[in-house]
């Protein structure tokens, strides 16, 4: 007997747009500010910790956030909180641009961290509900793509406006963003009321988050997260180091995350047309990503271009099939909080990558910790893509089971 997730056609897709809107508003808000807050007069420039301090606010709020939204989410419905997520983000924008004052800077930056934390993991619940597990690659791909477009726009579009009419008309462009996206969600994405769960106490929600099938894909995105920031971070000063200019350093960015959005859609696609499987995917985007990293070893144009390629591929091929993964084998009760907890994954390898880099840079040299990177990347698929023992890959706890649910299962 099929489930009802499998039963269920596919939203009309102008209902999944405000979705693909929302993944684009938290990437924007989230590059297209950290990457001009240095403009900003004010003691700013002279101020590195506070400038940390400031670039960590929107992330750390995620870090902690995201799963409690994301259980919040399952309580009472991811519609009303990505909607009220967004508004969050419009207020806590357009308060900067009222105040226009920097000392108000890191209370704006929080705010909009915590409203990120609420609507971001709900578009992602939503996009799995709202889609047939048969289908999911092609979603999350195409959720992916407009978050891509986010993170590749944010610093050039955030410089323009930052120019034009400096920091305070950037927290406003936010402002209008997150709330014409919340009206937009609160026109044409459907109620998708919360499904009846079980009681779940804390040892039912670690032993769910323990198993192969929730472990494995969110593994592999914080790795692709963590090679993802690494390029960003790192990639430009290596360019620096090479003699390449901004202008060229910042096109190899643009580059990697151009290649990143290209390849999540086809992915997707790939994966549901069953041309490529889960363990496939994973392995083969862990496999290039590791090799991008080595690649930024090379010295010169030629190794910060073929680096951001790489990384840039190997990540876009990873993120679908690995929310797919999740979304395919996630009770649909939960998928709030699975989602939630699968960006804490990322979050830790976004802090994460870059630290261990950094680290090693310090001790070493920035070649060395490409090297070390790549190694502990390129020898993850051994680990992340290995089958389960005991328990199929994509089963779930007996306390999370539908009776008589059948969920065409991936190979993972």
């Amino acid at each position: 007997m099929s489930s009802p997730a499998t039963d269920r056609a596919a939203a009309p897709p102008w209902r999944m747009w405000p979705l693909y809107a929302a993944g684009f508003t938290t990437a924007f808000g989230a590059h297209g500010i950290a990457a001009n807050l240095g403009s900003e007069t004010g003691g700013l420039r002279e101020s590195l910790l506070y400038l940390g301090v400031l670039l960590a606010l929107y992330d750390g709020a995620e870090l902690v956030l995201k799963p409690v939204f994301g259980s919040i989410a399952d309580r009472i419905g991811a519609r009303p909180v990505l909607i009220g997520g967004l508004v969050a983000f419009a207020a806590a924008s357009a308060v900067f641009v009222v105040v226009d004052d920097p000392g108000w800077l890191w209370l704006a930056r929080l705010g909009q961290g915590a409203a990120a934390s609420a609507f971001s993991p709900s578009a992602s619940a939503l996009v799995a509900r709202m889609s047939p597990k048969t289908q999911q690659g092609k979603a999350f791909g195409s959720y992916g793509f407009y978050k891509s477009i986010g993170y590749t726009l944010g610093p050039l579009l955030g410089g323009v406006v930052v120019w034009v009419g400096g920091l305070s008309l950037l927290f406003g462009v936010m402002a209008v963003l997150g709330g014409a996206v919340a009206v937009w969600a609160a026109c044409a994405v459907p109620t998708v009321p919360p499904l009846p769960r079980s009681r779940q106490t804390l040892l039912d929600l670690g032993r769910r988050l323990s198993e192969g099938s929730f472990l494995r894909p969110t593994a592999a995105l914080a790795a692709a997260t963590a090679a993802l920031s690494v390029g960003v971070g790192f990639l430009p000063v290596s360019g620096a180091a090479a003699g390449l200019g901004p202008v060229v350093t910042g096109a190899a960015v643009s580059v990697l995350a151009l290649c990143a959005a290209v390849v999540q859609p086809r992915a997707g696609r790939a994966l549901d047309a069953g041309r490529l499987t889960t363990r496939t995917g994973i392995t083969a985007g862990l496999v290039i990503t590791a090799t991008g990293l080595a690649c930024a070893m090379l010295p010169g144009l030629v190794g910060v271009l073929v680096a951001a390629v790489g990384i840039g591929v190997g990540t876009g091929l990873i993120t679908p099939v690995a929310f797919a993964a999740l979304a395919t084998s996630t009770p649909e009760e939960r998928m709030g909080q699975t989602m939630g907890a699968a960006e804490l994954g990322r979050e830790v390898g976004d802090a994460g990558g870059p630290l261990l880099v950094a680290g090693v840079a310090a001790a070493a040299t920035l070649t060395a910790g490409y090297a070390v990177i790549a190694v502990l990347i390129g020898a993850s698929p051994a680990v992340v893509t290995r089958r389960g023992r005991g328990r199929n890959a994509g089963s779930r706890a007996p306390s999370e089971a539908s009776p008589k649910r059948s969920v065409p299962q991936r190979d993972q």
